[in-house]
């Protein structure tokens, strides 16, 4: 009597239906690495959300104080001098 493992005509009788392809695990291998590695330079150079925004909020808040102290303003035309030419003539 022949045990289910062994060649019988060519054939292999219950080897067979656990086919494995490497090439998936050693890309799956590849991309943990990849997010690894990506999760660790985001730590070392990166910024959180937060940081960006505060930063944002205090750039933000340095541009208006400047602006602010202006003597005058470039978008105000009321406040810059007219040039004699300028001048609509009331005589």
């Amino acid at each position: 009597m022949e045990s289910p493992h062994t060649v019988g005509h060519g054939t292999l009788r219950g080897m067979a239906s656990n086919v494995v392809n490497l090439n998936r695990f050693r890309k799956k291998k590849q991309r943990e690495a990849k997010a690894k590695q990506a999760e660790t330079n985001r730590i070392r150079h990166g910024r959180t959300q937060a940081e960006k925004d505060r930063e944002r909020v205090e750039r933000e808040r340095a541009e208006r104080a400047i602006e602010g102290k202006r003597l005058e303003r470039e978008s105000d035309e009321a406040t810059q001098p007219t040039l004699p030419s300028e001048e609509p003539d009331h005589k």
